[in-house]
């Protein structure tokens, strides 16, 4: 194997470990923004930021899922 093979699987698999903290991160944001929802006092400047945030995740889930998994039209 070589030092650029391993440096891209390196790059690779520090990718896929964002990619699975990212999506933790949305699920449980997803949990946060329905625990509010339910709540007799909802705030709603939370609400908007917890909503915002898990927008900014699908984004950069969404770009990171293209590094990985190209989309290859031959």
């Amino acid at each position: 194997m070589s030092e650029k093979d391993s440096a891209s699987s390196s790059d690779e698999d520090a990718l896929r470990a964002r990619l699975v903290k990212l999506r933790q991160e949305h699920r449980d944001l997803d949990s946060a923004i329905s625990a509010l929802e339910e709540g007799a006092a909802r705030d709603q400047l939370q609400l908007t930021r917890l909503k915002k945030r898990k927008l900014q995740l699908k984004d950069e889930i969404a770009k990171l899922e293209d590094r990985l998994f190209p989309d290859i039209i031959a």
